[in-house]
């Protein structure tokens, strides 16, 4: 090919007018091949500078290696109108409407179960109770003879305990009726002074509005020296003022009967029936909440401790009646139907909680 300087600069004009014609940078990389590749149109004007006197490369040089030079740059600038224009068109697209809320409104929350468990560890924990946990599948020693449960006792039988098949060496675990044996692993693993609260499941063939096969339940135990039904009575006022948020909480303390515990009391609140809604704290009618009393001797001894050097109360409640006592729940079963209309109504918003 014949050289001359109109001609390089006719190909600089062509190449650069085709450059900003492009419209896309895959063919623009087409022409990037076509003008600089190896076998392109500006490379094959540098092959003849081999075959130029010195007095020739003096003179296309320079102009040759500025037309390689001028097309690398309009290409590279093209290139760059190229991604910015694809870059508004994209945003054009996927615009965001900065007027919207930044998350969605959550869809999940905290069941009710977990929201009372929490409350009442918390409560505890400021009279310096520590969390305690055990096993759901336990053996009769813990769920019941420690306790003082005898083996005649109605407790023990099928149509109240979940027993699974006997083992090889004669012995029946079970799934736990209370997380009592809690506080006895607690008792026989630890040396006092000991103040725990053991949340759990616990099991037991019953089922109506009320009970349920499976249902939650939390005991408090405290096991020190010069312990007496006034440390029990305290506590558990100071309890139940935090739980329901009322000051003028009023208990009554009844009679009962427990095997573990000796005296054993069950516990009232005083509250108002008189209308639809349940209030606590006022009225003139009691509602039992739990059932209490003093750490029995024989419990004691089974556990390895010395009911003349120390003593102990013990109290239980059901978590879930405390939700529907403080949360308005009629229903127990509602707890377990998982019924999304249920859940979003009475669930808790885990920031908040």
């Amino acid at each position: 090919m014949s050289l001359s300087p109109d001609i390089i600069t006719a190909l600089k004009n062509r190449l650069v007018e085709t450059i900003n014609a492009t419209t896309d940078e895959q063919s623009l990389e087409a022409l990037r091949v076509i003008a600089l590749g190896k076998k392109g149109e500006v490379s094959d004007l540098m092959k003849n500078l081999g075959k130029m006197s010195a007095d020739d490369k003096k003179t296309y040089g320079p102009l040759l290696n500025s037309l390689k030079q001028d097309i690398a740059v309009a290409i590279e600038d093209k290139k760059q109108i190229l991604a910015d224009l694809a870059l508004e068109a994209r945003l054009e697209i996927e615009h965001l409407d900065i007027t919207l809320p930044c998350y969605p409104a959550p869809k999940g929350g905290i069941h009710p179960v977990s929201q009372v468990t929490n409350e009442v560890i918390d409560i505890f924990a400021d009279l310096g109770f520590k969390l305690a946990e055990g096993p759901e599948i336990e053996s009769e020693d813990y769920n019941f003879t420690k306790l003082n449960i005898p083996e005649n006792h109605p407790a023990r039988q099928m149509h109240d305990t979940f027993y699974f098949p006997k083992q090889d060496n004669g012995t029946r675990p079970l799934l736990r009726t209370h997380t009592s044996p809690v506080q006895v692993r607690t008792m026989l693993n630890e040396k006092p002074p000991i103040r725990i609260i053991a949340p759990g499941k616990t099991y037991r063939c019953d089922s109506d509005m009320t009970h349920t096969p499976m249902f939650h339940q939390i005991e408090g135990l405290v096991i020190e020296e010069n312990i007496n039904l006034g440390h029990l009575r305290y506590t558990l006022e100071y309890f139940c003022k935090k739980f329901f948020e009322i000051d003028n909480i009023e208990l009554r303390f009844r009679p009962s009967f427990f095997p573990f515990t000796e005296p054993s009391m069950e516990v009232d609140v005083r509250c108002d029936r008189s209308k639809d809604v349940l209030k606590i704290g006022t009225g003139n009618d009691w509602l039992e909440i739990l059932g209490s009393g003093m750490v029995h001797p024989n419990v004691l001894e089974n556990c390895g401790l010395d009911p003349k050097q120390v003593q102990g109360f013990a109290f239980g409640m059901g978590i879930d009646r405390l939700a529907m006592l403080k949360y308005g729940m009629p229903d127990l079963r509602a707890f377990f139907d998982a019924d999304n209309r249920w859940l979003s109504h009475y669930n808790f918003n885990p920031i908040a909680a």
